[in-house]
C-alpha cells in the first residue's frame, strides 16, 4: 500500500514546490517594483482641479472624492502633480479673453493656495527640475503647474509671461476648438480651420514661451499646427496627455509621423491614461454595457445624463453641478461594475502600457512619460486615481523595463526637457 503511494506523494511534493516558487516569484516581482517605485520620482503631467477644493474647509489635504489630493498622492507614491489651469474654449472676443483670463487667474490662485497656506509641510511648488528633487528629498509633494489652452492670453502678449511668473511651465495654445493662438484637433472632424495651423499671434506666442523656458504642449493643437511650432521652436516641445494614434485613431494621439517630428525635436509624449484614447472599441463595448447603469445612477442624483459636449454649453452653475454629480456617478458604477456578471473588460493598465511600449519602439525611450488627465476625464481599471500609481511601475516591472527607463518613463525625461527649454531661454534672453 506504501509503495502505491509514495509516486502520488512525490508528485504532490513537486506541485507544492513549483506552487510556491510561483507564488514566490510573484512576491518578489512585486517587492522589486515596491522598491523601484520608492526610488524613482513619479511624475503625472496632467491632473485638472476645480477651485471649490481648495477651500479652508474643502481642500487637497482631505481625502476627496476627486482622482488627485494629497492622502491619494500618498497611498499610490504619486510624487509630483501638474496641476492644470484650463479654460474651455468662448468666443474670441475681448469679453471671452477677460472672462477666462480670471478664470485662469483663479486656478493660479487655488493652487498657490494649496502650497502656500492650506498645506505647505506636506507640498510645495517647483519651477525647476532640481526644485522637483529637492522638494522630493525632504520627503515632501510637489506640486507644478500647466496651462491647457492659450485663450487667456488673450491678445496680449504680455501675459505669457505674467503666468510664467506665476509658476506655468507649459501651455497648449487651444484646446476643443480654435483659439486665436492656432487651430485644434477637433477641426479634423470637418476638416474647418481658422488659422491653418498658427495664427500670427500665436506665432509671437511660440517665441515668447522659447524665451522664458515654457514647455510648448501638442496635445490639443492640430497637426498642421504641431508641425508649424516645431518647425519655428528653438526648444524641444512635448504632447502632456496623449497616446499612439497607431493603436488608437483619435486626432488626440499623435500618429507616426508626429511622432517622428516629436523625436528629432528632442521632445517627450506623455502617454495619458484616457479610456478612449488607448482602446475605443474596448471602451465603447464596455460603456455601452454600462450605459444604463450610469443614466440610472445619474437620474437618482438628481442630474439627466446628457452628451459631454451638451453639458458644456450650459451655464456655469448648472454645469458645475453636473460635472460633481458625473463624478460621484462613476465612483458608484465603479463599485456596481464589480459585481455585475458578463460585463465586457475594461480598458485597463495593460492597455495602457500596450501604448508605451509601441511609442518605446517607435521613437525610444528618451521621448516618452506618463501622464494620466485625472479629474479631466482620465483614469483606467488599475490606474482610476492616484492611490493606484504603483500598479503602473508593476505592469512596467512585468513587461521587463529597468529601474533606469522606469525612472526616465516617469520624470526623467519630462525633466531633461524642461532643462532644455530653460538653457535655450538663456541663451536668448542673453542675445537680449
Amino acid at each position: 500500500m506504501k509503495t502505491k503511494l509514495l509516486p502520488f506523494i512525490f508528485i504532490l511534493s513537486i506541485c507544492f514546490t513549483n506552487c510556491k516558487s510561483e507564488v514566490s516569484e510573484k512576491e518578489q516581482l512585486i517587492a522589486n517594483a515596491k522598491e523601484i517605485h520608492e526610488r524613482v520620482i513619479a511624475l503625472d503631467t496632467h491632473c485638472d482641479i476645480n477651485v471649490k477644493n481648495f477651500t479652508d474647509s474643502l481642500n487637497y489635504s482631505q481625502r476627496l472624492d476627486n482622482q488627485v489630493n494629497l492622502p491619494k498622492m500618498k497611498e499610490g507614491g504619486l510624487d509630483v502633480a501638474w496641476f492644470i489651469v484650463y479654460t474651455g474654449q468662448d468666443s474670441l472676443t475681448k469679453a471671452g479673453f477677460e472672462k477666462a483670463y480670471n478664470n485662469a487667474m483663479s486656478k493660479f490662485n487655488a493652487i498657490h493656495k494649496l502650497v502656500d497656506e492650506i498645506a505647505p509641510n506636506e507640498i510645495e511648488l517647483a519651477l525647476t527640475s532640481d526644485e522637483v528633487r529637492r522638494i522630493n528629498a525632504k520627503g515632501k509633494k510637489v506640486a507644478m503647474i500647466g496651462i491647457e489652452n492659450g485663450y487667456p492670453v488673450g491678445l496680449d502678449i504680455n501675459n505669457v509671461e505674467k503666468f510664467y511668473n506665476l509658476g506655468a511651465r507649459y501651455m497648449s495654445l487651444s484646446h476643443n476648438g480654435h483659439s486665436q493662438l492656432c487651430d485644434s484637433n477637433t477641426g479634423e472632424k470637418d476638416d474647418e480651420w481658422l488659422h491653418n495651423g498658427l495664427s500670427d499671434m500665436g506665432k509671437r506666442v511660440v517665441a515668447e514661451m522659447n524665451r522664458l523656458g515654457m514647455m510648448i504642449d501638442v496635445s490639443h493643437p492640430s497637426k498642421e499646427a504641431m508641425r508649424q511650432m516645431v518647425e519655428l521652436s528653438k526648444a524641444p516641445i512635448i504632447a502632456s496627455h496623449s497616446s499612439a494614434r497607431a493603436l488608437c485613431n483619435h486626432s488626440r494621439n499623435l500618429d507616426d509621423e508626429q511622432l517622428g517630428w516629436l523625436k528629432e525635436n528632442g521632445g517627450v509624449v506623455q502617454t495619458v491614461a484616457f479610456k478612449s484614447y488607448l482602446n475605443t472599441e474596448k471602451y465603447e463595448t464596455r460603456n455601452e454595457a454600462l450605459k444604463a447603469v450610469e443614466a440610472k445612477v445619474m437620474d437618482s442624483l438628481g442630474t439627466p445624463m446628457i452628451e459631454r459636449s451638451e453639458a458644456r454649453k450650459l451655464p456655469e452653475a448648472e454645469r458645475e453641478a453636473y460635472y460633481n454629480n458625473y463624478v460621484s456617478m462613476r465612483s458608484i458604477v465603479r463599485e456596481k461594475a464589480k459585481s455585475m456578471p458578463n460585463l465586457p473588460p475594461a480598458v485597463d493598465v495593460g492597455d495602457f502600457v500596450d501604448h508605451i511600449d509601441y511609442l518605446v519602439e517607435k521613437i525610444g525611450i528618451d521621448h516618452v512619460g506618463i501622464s494620466s488627465d485625472f479629474d479631466g476625464g482620465g483614469g483606467i481599471e488599475g490606474w482610476s486615481d492616484a492611490s493606484e500609481t504603483f500598479n503602473v511601475t508593476l505592469e512596467l516591472v512585468k513587461r521587463g523595463y529597468t529601474e533606469d527607463q522606469i525612472e526616465q518613463l516617469w520624470s526623467g525625461n519630462l525633466l531633461r526637457v524642461l532643462d532644455k527649454c530653460e538653457a535655450v531661454a538663456k541663451k536668448i534672453q542673453a542675445k537680449g
